[in-house]
């Protein structure tokens, strides 16, 4: 039920800004957050932002983490944890952002604001919705899973609860911030790329990694890693 909803959250606010409803919300965020934005806070926004990074961050992060859990396991599990999540963002969030072909904040050319801009092309028209707060809801969630397995490998405990709220929460909302105050993204921009996110974290979060069927794989290493997925938002 919550992921029709948030569904069709994604699918109403996009049609309301297709139908040109909350531009000027998002103008006057843009505007305001373009005018408290000081050096020394510029540079660490532009680092925390770097938390929702798929290539140069989340990706290589939970590869190793995979590579690590794999070995300790003899378990190729782990790397399908990783194939899937880079392919399930792959396919949905790039895709999303050529065809509904938003420009940034940054953008200045006309209709800065709308989506479907005929006057913005490539890379300048792929804002929304935001990859990095949808990468970094759906990236973290595999990290968990791949953390505690890697904990439980080493017989210690796994993440406590708090540690693991804190590592699911944080991330993604401190991109959401970081992001939007940037002018990387519109405000609506966040918010889509959150309803996403959180669409990709749920679906990933019904694999189960130790049973899924697999071929009888030479050395057995198909067996079962640890891979357990807590419950986040269910």
């Amino acid at each position: 039920m919550l992921d029709l909803v948030l569904l069709a959250g994604f699918v109403v606010l996009t049609v309301a800004l297709a139908r040109g409803h909350l531009l000027s919300l998002d103008e006057r965020l843009a505007d305001w957050a373009g005018e408290h934005r000081p050096t020394p806070l510029y540079v660490l926004l532009r680092v925390l932002n770097y938390l929702g990074q798929g290539g140069q961050v989340l990706m290589p992060v939970t590869l190793l983490l995979a590579g690590l859990v794999a070995w300790r396991r003899r378990s190729v599990r782990p790397l399908l944890v990783f194939a899937t999540v880079f392919v399930l963002t792959y396919v949905t969030i790039g895709p999303l952002k050529i065809w509904l072909d938003r420009a940034a904040p940054a953008f200045d050319g006309p209709d800065r604001l709308v989506l479907f801009n005929a006057h913005a092309s490539g890379i300048e028209a792929m804002s929304y919705p935001s990859g990095h707060v949808a990468n970094a809801l759906a990236w973290y969630g595999v990290i968990a899973v791949l953390l505690d397995a890697l904990l439980r490998s080493l017989e210690r405990p796994v993440l406590p609860p708090r540690a693991y709220l804190a590592l699911r929460v944080l991330p993604p909302a401190i991109v959401f911030v970081t992001t939007t105050w940037l002018a990387f993204h519109w405000i609506t921009d966040s918010v889509a790329g959150l309803l996403l996110g959180l669409i990709l974290t749920r679906l990933l979060a019904r694999i189960p990694w130790d049973t899924v069927p697999l071929p009888r794989l030479p050395r057995g290493v198909d067996r079962p890693a640890g891979l357990q997925t807590r419950q986040f938002l269910s």
